[in-house]
């Protein structure tokens, strides 16, 4: 049921305006109601689901893998952007590819061979993306940003919810932009961690085009609401 990630998807409108995304994490909604949670999310009007995957090892925490996601994937339409954070990503790509996720992406700091996952992640006609944690510098993308659809910038450590945004963030978006635009790409920016609508305006203002909102997104009321105010920043 998996919609395709069609990595030509503009994020540019109207000239130079950035389209900005909402991709509420599941990670923050009721497990037990997984279906609910799914069409919830999806008539709010939201871009796509986030799924945060954990093994235990490479972060703090275990999640779920490739059988619980097939399962999800029967119950949304919306693309799957699927956040790996385990070791190993490399093992794992046909196997998320086959449970339904529409964008794959894995850590820089879990992955040696970068440029050649990237490539098959594309191979296997997903969207392909890495992810960096907050003390990881830019440098260490320079290299394969080209063979990235999209970059997901951790605004916090990861590994669990609801935790605080680390303010560096705001520099590191503004530059990553900057790296992006000067080389004329039409890479995505991404933001996970810690996100609101009290600090959502200054994170696109840097330059990010999709907000990953986990906690804030699960306990608002207007649910409806609060993703036209992030569509509409």
């Amino acid at each position: 049921m998996s919609c395709g990630h069609d990595p030509a998807d503009s994020f540019l409108v109207s000239g130079m305006k950035r389209k900005i995304r909402i991709a509420p994490s599941i990670l923050s909604a009721d497990f037990a109601h997984f279906a609910s949670e799914l069409k919830v999310l999806e008539n709010s009007g939201a871009d796509w689901v986030h799924v945060d995957v954990m093994d235990g090892h490479f972060v703090p925490n275990l999640t779920f893998g490739p059988p619980v996601i097939k399962m999800l994937r029967q119950h949304s339409k919306l693309p799957f952007d699927v956040h790996l954070m385990i070791e190993k990503p490399e093992n794992w790509l046909d196997a998320y590819k086959d449970a339904g996720a529409d964008r794959l992406l894995f850590h820089i700091e879990a992955c040696a061979h970068s440029h050649r996952y990237l490539t098959r992640v594309r191979e296997l006609g997903m969207a392909s993306g890495i992810t960096l944690n907050p003390q990881t510098p830019l440098t260490e993308i320079e290299y394969v940003l080209d063979q990235c659809d999209q970059v997901l910038l951790m605004s916090v450590n990861p590994g669990f919810g609801g935790q605080k945004f680390i303010e560096s963030t705001i520099e590191k978006i503004s530059r990553l932009r900057q790296m992006i635009d000067q080389r004329g790409l039409s890479t995505v920016i991404e933001v996970d961690g810690g996100v609101s609508m009290q600090n959502a305006q200054r994170i696109v203002e840097a330059g990010a085009d999709v907000l990953v909102m986990g906690s804030a997104f699960f306990s608002a009321e207007d649910k409806k609401g609060l993703v036209e105010n992030v569509q509409n920043l």
